[in-house]
Order: structure tokens, then C-alpha cells, then sequence
């Protein structure tokens, strides 16, 4: 039975591939020596199906003819892996495992002298030593992550060129080639004698991982990016370098991908990727569990010391690594036969960031402009930027409002546009934008970006909290606005705190709260209540109105209602009590508060001090953020702008300014006025991501208790349909 079972197995084998042969592809003389006597070995053991080998010249070549059927499988790295998955729709089915505790992987690390003051987050600047060019521990991880995080600018794909503008001064052997910045090999020395300097080679005595520790070693670098296991095999065993003599593990430290620094022995939990082991790839419609018990039975034949034939061993051949890597100790199947599995989520990143093929890049990125003055400015910007030849080209592009920015965006009719807080939810969650760059404002700057808090009296009798605010009376800012309407209100709805009946949120908060003073200019249908509490001037006058004639509108008028005892709670930013306790407004309301008089209601149902802000707030507004579709070079936008505003960053500058809006006779046009520079999205790259937990749940809460008017009118059309029916059946139907 068993027997049988085995043997249409066997013939399910052979009819999986073409022809019943298993078409290998080599990239090497060498590889095809190894290839052919694989194949005889094979044979002679009646492994079927037959192997044949084809010459594919390179690794690329080979995944390119397995695509195009004209081979069957080949043994990849991760880098190869990820480009025949996402280009060419191959899978990996059977992975090599290196024994030891990494079992199929490895980890690149980012290694730092104990004594440094280096992160992850200050290599701008520094020093690095690097095993080779286009070595994954080495180059590709490092630079692709640094890329991929937005830490790394790049202008128009040219990754050496960015690399050797970020670092001061660098060892990359093998970046000694035209077109390569001089800075790339720098700190490289050659052999003994000078020869061989930068050459991706023995001769140069900073190349691969012993190597590039050594470049650190000895000082000549700040920063070394090589394998997790280095450190310990210069440093300890009967293999230790000499030049690493006097050194200790504890001398060293890794950088962690969050900004943190751990010992050199933790690099389980401190590295820059995990690096997967080599894959063997095939096409789509290939069964991998078939291909791995062809390739199982061969190691188990040919694995031992007394074997004519060595799958993991090239010294036979005048190579290394045929095939399959020689460190190889067993192949094991690849159960979930996707590469962004087989990669994992830092890999895949770190590969995305290197993904940068000029010649996918758009000639031009069309801003869309919502005036005639954001119009004027953008022309300029255009003229501006292609007179610094800066890629791709910007075209203005007019659109009436944001939301058809938004929806010409998703059409790709248009390329980008600047959008703010609740814009930027509508722009993720309805249309799939992603933002690509944002705003970064001064320190201490608290208009741009704020978090929203709910201010109350200090009172040892009446502590009350979120949960109690039922009946509560309340000071918001103005109807609409984020810190004193959206966030609260969003957030209360969400916690289930505030229930909307029907279709109106204000008609919810009105019920919620006993009072209120809610600043508006839209008095018609407005809940009588939500303007109770309000002044109006000094007179009693514009007794709720959305301006500075009412007292209690705005961050300070709303924090005044609180300090008046009309309120119990003001929905506010989390300067406002600051600015106007401790003697900082002189105004007579104020005059004699204190900032220990007040405490802040966190969501979680706690209370903190007023100074507890980051601790304790009901979200923060985030910076302004430039939205684009997801297929996107989100790279190239933000590698754009921040070229650009090396040249037109300063308000100072005559010819054009990014920052600056005055010249238009408009107010935060294209970007915000209070702008200091440009950042990458980094790992933020959703709009959920980029809006942070506290702003999103209060959005959503909003998004949950409105009522679409499709949805109602849906439902009448189907009543109507539903009456119709029952009229023509009541005429037709008892015929």
C-alpha cells in the first residue's frame, strides 16, 4: 500500500514538470559541472524525475528563463527571490536551512563602538564600513532600510549616489566604478602594500564581514554592517583576529531599528533585517511539495562523507556555493509558498527601498491646487525646481475641491496633493491614498501640530472622569473644530460613551451634556443647549458666535468658560492652560490661576497633571502630509522635496520659497507657512499609521454615527420597489 502511494506520488512528480524532466538552471561552468553530476547521481539512484541542466548564465538570467518555461527551478537569495515573486510571479518551495540557531536565515546588524553616541536615527554624517557592494548584510539591507524609512533621501533612483551623500565618508569595495562617488571608498586601504584598494577582493583588507569589522576596528569607521555572528568570530575562539586583539564583545554594541542600542549578543531582538536563506524557486502552476521530496531523497543519499557525489559541498568543482550553499545542512519544504512569507516583513522592506528603477519613474508628479493663488505658486515651484534640474517635473493641475484632488488621484489623473488631519482619513480610508511625505514644524511650535485634552478643576470631593460626563457641563473650542469638537466628540462616540439616535451628532452631544457652549455659525436646527453656557462680548451681545466677539470661543475663550466656573470640562489643546495660568495672561479672568489648580481626564478612565499632555491627551493633530496613490514612488516624491528644500527651504531665498506663501497674498499654500522642512513618511505609511490611534478612533467614531445619505435613500427605493411589487402581484399574481 505504501509502495503504491509512493509510486503515484512519483508519476504526480513527473507529470508536474515538462517533458518528465526537472530542467535545472546553473549561472557557471562550475555550476553546471556540479549540475551534471547531480543529475547522473540521480539517475543512478532512480530518482525521478530525470534532472537536466541548462546554462543560465546569471541568477537573473535563470529566474527570467524559469519564467518563461524554459527551465524548471534554481537555488536564489533573498534579493532574487523577492524580484522573481514580484516581477515574474515565481513562488519559493524549498528553503535551505544552515543548522546551528538561526536555522534558515541569518541577521544583519548595524555594529557601533560601546563607546559611541550613535543610533540608527544620527548615521547622517558617519563614518560606514561595508562588507562589499551589493552584499546583502553589507549594502543592501542597511541602505534599502535607510532608504525604505525615509532616513536616506534618494533623487532619482541613484541609491550609490545617495549613499555617498548621507555618509561622510565610506568603505563599499566595489564601488570604485564610474559613476560611483569618490566618498564610497574613502576609507578603504588595500592590502599590506596599497594594492587593491576598494576591490571587492581579498586585497582590500576591509572587505567582506571580518573585514568591514576591522574598518571599525581599527577606527578608520563609526559604523559597520555585517552578519550577527562577526563580532564573535573575530573576537573570540582559536579563529581571532589579530587586529581585533584587546577587544572584548562588550566593547561593541548594536543599533536597533527603533533608535535603541543593545549588547552585541542581542541581535535576535537588535538587528536591521532578518536575512532569509536561499530558496529554490519555481513557476506558479509547480507542485514545491513534489519538487522537495525529489530534492529530499537526494540529500538523504548524498549528504554523507562516503558519497561519490555532495549536494552542499563545491571544493570538488574549483567553487563555492554551487547550487546550493556549501554551509547547507538539510533542504526543508517551504509550507506558505509566498516570497513576502519566505522574506518576512524587514527584508521585504529593505529590498522595496532598493526597488528603485529610474526608468519606472514618472517624468512628471502632478501637484493638485485648489486657487488661483496656491495655482500662481505652484507654476513657480515648477520653474524653480527644473532650473535645479531636480526629477520628476512638476505640472499644476487645478481641482474645486480636496476630495476631487482625492478621487482624480485614485483615477491617477493626478500625482499629489497637501492635506491635513480629517482630509487625510477621508483621503485613506475612501479613496486609498498613502502619504508619501510630510510637514516637520519648529520645536515648541503648538498650532501646526497639538494634542487635544480635556481640561478640568482640581477637586478632591468631585474627581470625577471620562466615564462621568454624562450631564457634565462643557467648553469647546467651536463646532467643528479638531482639539474642542472632533477629537472629544469622535472619541466619546467611539467608547459607546455617546450614542447617536438617527442621524444627528449634535443632537447626541446635546442630550449627552446637561449644557454647553459650542461656538457656531450655523444657528439653524442648533441644539438650543449648545450654546447655553456662551457670553458673547461684553455686552452680551454675538452670544455664541464663532469669532472673538464671543468670549468663550476659540482655545483660550473655551479654557475661560472652565476657569469662570460655567463648565466643568473644556475641550482644549494642551497649551492652553499654560498660556493663560501662573501669570502669563495678565487679563483679569486670569490673572490670579494657577496651573496646579487643574488636571487633564485621560480616555483611559484616569486623571493626570496638566504637564501629563503626552501621557494623557484624546489625540494628537498630526502634521500636514502630502497624499499619493499607493503605486506611487513614494521614494522619488519625497527625494524630490528634499532636494528641493536644500535650495528653496528658506524663507530667505529671492527666487522661490516653499515655506512661504506671502509673495501670493494667500496663507499655507501648497505647503503650511510654519513649515521648517520636509519628511518621509518612513514606516508611517498609511493614513491610519501617519494619524496615530487617538486621531483615527475619534475619526471613526464620527465615520460610524454619521448617516449616509445613499444608504437612506437606498433604502427608499427599495420600500418603493418593495410596494411596486406587491401592487403588480396583487394585480397579476392570483391569475
Amino acid at each position: 500500500m505504501h509502495l503504491a502511494w509512493l509510486w503515484a506520488l512519483l508519476l504526480c512528480c513527473r507529470s508536474a514538470f515538462s517533458a518528465d524532466l526537472l530542467r535545472w538552471c546553473t549561472t557557471s561552468e562550475q555550476e553546471l559541472a556540479k549540475c551534471s553530476d547531480m543529475s547522473k547521481a540521480f539517475s543512478r539512484a532512480n530518482l525521478l524525475p530525470d534532472v537536466a541542466c541548462v546554462v543560465g548564465g546569471s541568477a537573473f538570467g535563470c529566474i527570467s528563463m524559469i519564467n518563461e518555461s524554459v527551465a524548471d527551478a534554481a537555488a536564489v537569495d533573498g534579493g532574487l527571490v523577492y524580484l522573481a515573486g514580484k516581477d515574474f510571479h515565481l513562488k519559493p518551495v524549498v528553503g535551505e536551512a544552515y543548522g546551528q540557531d538561526v536555522g534558515t536565515s541569518y541577521y544583519a546588524v548595524a555594529v557601533v563602538k560601546a563607546s559611541s553616541n550613535l543610533t540608527i536615527n544620527s548615521l547622517r554624517g558617519a563614518k560606514s564600513c561595508h562588507t562589499a557592494l551589493n552584499r546583502t548584510a553589507g549594502w543592501n539591507v542597511p541602505i534599502g532600510f535607510l532608504l525604505d524609512s525615509g532616513r536616506m533621501p534618494v533623487v532619482d533612483c541613484h541609491v550609490a549616489q545617495a549613499a555617498g551623500e548621507f555618509f561622510k565618508s565610506s568603505c563599499v569595495p566595489g564601488a570604485n566604478g564610474d559613476g560611483y562617488p569618490p566618498s564610497l571608498c574613502e576609507l578603504c586601504k588595500g592590502n599590506a602594500t596599497g594594492q587593491g584598494r576598494c576591490e571587492p577582493n581579498p586585497q582590500e583588507e576591509y572587505y567582506d564581514y571580518l573585514g568591514a569589522f576591522r574598518c571599525l576596528v581599527e577606527g578608520a569607521g563609526e559604523v559597520a554592517f555585517i552578519k550577527h555572528s562577526t563580532v564573535a568570530e573575530a573576537l573570540e575562539g582559536p579563529a581571532a583576529s589579530s587586529w581585533a586583539e584587546g577587544f572584548q564583545q562588550q566593547d561593541f554594541q548594536l543599533l536597533c531599528r527603533d533608535g535603541s542600542r543593545a549588547a552585541a549578543t542581542a541581535w535576535r531582538t537588535c538587528h536591521l533585517a532578518r536575512v532569509p536563506a536561499h530558496a529554490v524557486v519555481a513557476r506558479a502552476d509547480t507542485d514545491g511539495a513534489l519538487l522537495f521530496q525529489l530534492l529530499d531523497q537526494g540529500q538523504q543519499r548524498f549528504d554523507g562523507e562516503d558519497s561519490p557525489f555532495q549536494m552542499f559541498d563545491s571544493t570538488a568543482y574549483g567553487g563555492k556555493n554551487l547550487l546550493f550553499k556549501d554551509a547547507t545542512t538539510e533542504l526543508v519544504p517551504i509550507m506558505e509558498q509566498a516570497y513576502q512569507a519566505w522574506l518576512g516583513d524587514e527584508y521585504l522592506h529593505a529590498m522595496r527601498g532598493l526597488d528603485c528603477d529610474p526608468a519606472r519613474l514618472p517624468e512628471f508628479l502632478r501637484w493638485c491646487v485648489l486657487s488661483t493663488e496656491e495655482n500662481h505658486k505652484c507654476s513657480e515651484m515648477a520653474v524653480a525646481f527644473k532650473g535645479k534640474k531636480l526629477m520628476p517635473e512638476i505640472q499644476c493641475v487645478s481641482a474645486e475641491s480636496q476630495e476631487q484632488c482625492m478621487e482624480q488621484i485614485q483615477k491617477k489623473h493626478m500625482d499629489a496633493v497637501t492635506l491635513a488631519g480629517e482630509e487625510i482619513y477621508t483621503a485613506g480610508k475612501a479613496y486609498g491614498l498613502v502619504p508619501a511625505a510630510g510637514e516637520r514644524y519648529a520645536d515648541g511650535d503648538t498650532t501646526s501640530t497639538y494634542y487635544a485634552v480635556a481640561v478640568v478643576r482640581r477637586s478632591a470631593s468631585d474627581a470625577f472622569t471620562i466615564y462621568d460626563l454624562r450631564g457634565k457641563r462643557s467648553c469647546h473650542t467651536g463646532y467643528g473644530r479638531r482639539a474642542g469638537w472632533t477629537l472629544p466628540v469622535g472619541l466619546l462616540i467611539r467608547k459607546g460613551l455617546i450614542q447617536p439616535q438617527g442621524c444627528s451628532v449634535l443632537k447626541a452631544v446635546s442630550a449627552f451634556f446637561s449644557a454647553s457652549c459650542v461656538p457656531t455659525n450655523q444657528s439653524q436646527n442648533y441644539p438650543a443647549n449648545l450654546c447655553e453656557l456662551c457670553a458673547g462680548d461684553q455686552h452680551g451681545e454675538h452670544r455664541c458666535q464663532a469669532s472673538s466677539l464671543e468670549r468663550y470661543f476659540g482655545y483660550t475663550g473655551a479654557f475661560r468658560c472652565l476657569a469662570e466656573n460655567r463648565g466643568d470640562v473644556a475641550f482644549v489643546k494642551h497649551t492652553s492652560v499654560f498660556e493663560n495660568t501662573d501669570g502669563r495672561n495678565e487679563e483679569s479672568w486670569a490673572a490670579q490661576l494657577q496651573s496646579a489648580d487643574f488636571q487633564l481626564l485621560c480616555p483611559n478612565g484616569a486623571r493626570a497633571e496638566v504637564g501629563q499632555f503626552a501621557q494623557c491627551h484624546w489625540g494628537q493633530v498630526p502634521p500636514r502630509a502630502i497624499m499619493v496613490h499607493p503605486d506611487t514612488n513614494t521614494m522619488a516624491v519625497h527625494g524630490l522635496l528634499d532636494k528641493a528644500q536644500d535650495y528653496f527651504g528658506d524663507d530667505s531665498n529671492s527666487e522661490f520659497s516653499m515655506f512661504n506663501s506671502t509673495k501670493y497674498h494667500g496663507k499655507d499654500l501648497i505647503f503650511k507657512d510654519a513649515t521648517t522642512g520636509i519628511v518621509a513618511a518612513g514606516e508611517r505609511r498609511t493614513s491610519a499609521a501617519w494619524l496615530g490611534p487617538e486621531f483615527l478612533e475619534a475619526m471613526e467614531g464620527f465615520s460610524s454615527a454619521q448617516c449616509s445619505g445613499a444608504a437612506v435613500q437606498s433604502v427608499n427605493i427599495f420600500l418603493l420597489l418593495l410596494l411596486m411589487t406587491s401592487l403588480v402581484c396583487a394585480q397579476f399574481c392570483s391569475s
